[in-house]
């Protein structure tokens, strides 16, 4: 008897117009272009305007990701939106994006795992459509982080931007699926190290939204090994392998975490898919961003085996292997 596979249908993505440069910020805090880049790969990153909503961003990526895949919006019936910084405490920015789109009929609904956050709202709008529950998934990572970087902390505020992706998702009869589709996923999360990663705010403790805040170094020391763990996981599920895959599309934190990740897993530098130059770390953001990127330029094709990677604060971090 045939199951059910989630096929991606199409993908969109959407950056801010205003592009905030390393030189840009040397201007504002003690910092300098050559610092930024060696310690990071980060050139430059992008910033929502004043009155521009993380809603916004995810409306304009969902609506990309609709055309490219010739659905009409009427044609949805789940939303699941990715994100860290929702317009508003509740209700969820999902169900902006929702009505804004004039759905009005299925779930929408937040997924809150911070720069992991697309790969868990993928995960899970797979394993709804593979009850049967609906038919057709848009998954969003949008974010609007600049909200909460203290402009004065260089060792964060530079690291980070504003973005939004999106994929649409359709439930699939595995016969008629041909290969495509989402083939494995992993998640994990592990919240003794919720203090490495953090906002100081929130509406139970401060009341305040608060800033991020981050032990770098302790970060970088564990984000490889959690990243390989889990893609190796990927691989035995699969039967794939790092030969075998044709992208690697990972969390855009850091290049030195990407190519130390890759390294490691004996993933070629050829096929690693790289935008943290320019959009910074756009956390929920950056998969979504990247992939859509490398369809957009003509890199990942139909078929192409995909390998999706993150890691955030919490920690959390997870995979997916995706057949596009």
């Amino acid at each position: 008897m045939s199951g059910i596979r989630s096929v991606a249908r199409g993908s969109g993505s959407y950056l801010p117009e205003r592009v905030l440069s390393n030189d840009d910020l040397a201007r504002r805090i003690d910092t300098t272009d050559d610092w930024i880049v060696q310690r990071t790969g980060i050139r430059q990153r992008h910033i929502a305007a004043e009155g521009e909503f993380t809603s916004h961003l995810a409306l304009k990526a969902a609506e990309r990701a609709l055309a490219d895949a010739g659905f009409a919006a009427r044609d949805i019936d789940l939303i699941i939106l990715a994100t860290a910084t929702p317009d508003q405490t509740f209700p969820a920015t999902s169900v902006t994006v929702q009505a804004e789109l004039g759905i009005t009929r299925g779930a929408a609904f937040d997924v809150q795992a911070v720069c992991s956050g697309f790969v868990f709202a993928l995960a899970t709008a797979d394993a709804y459509l593979k009850t049967g529950a609906f038919d057709r998934a848009l998954v969003i990572g949008a974010e609007t982080f600049s909200r909460i970087l203290d402009w004065e902390d260089r060792g964060t505020c530079v690291l980070f931007g504003d973005g939004a992706g999106a994929m649409v998702l359709e439930a699939v009869r595995e016969d008629d699926a041909h290969g495509a589709g989402l083939l494995t996923s992993h998640l994990r999360s592990d919240g003794r190290h919720r203090t490495k990663l953090f906002v100081d705010g929130g509406p139970s403790t401060t009341g305040t939204v608060g800033h991020l805040r981050m032990e770098g170094r302790e970060v970088f020391k564990h984000a490889v090994g959690m990243i390989t763990d889990v893609i190796e996981d990927a691989f035995a599920a699969t039967g794939e392998s790092a030969a075998s895959i044709d992208w690697f599309v990972p969390h855009q934190a850091n290049r030195r975490i990407i190519d130390a990740s890759a390294l490691k897993l004996g993933i070629a530098p050829e096929k690693v898919v790289t935008t943290v130059d320019q959009h910074g770390n756009t956390s929920a953001a950056s998969i979504p961003l990247a992939f859509d990127l490398a369809v957009r330029d003509g890199r990942i094709k139909r078929g192409d085996l995909v390998l999706l990677e993150a890691m955030g604060g919490g920690f959390t971090w997870g995979s997916a292997l995706l057949r596009w």
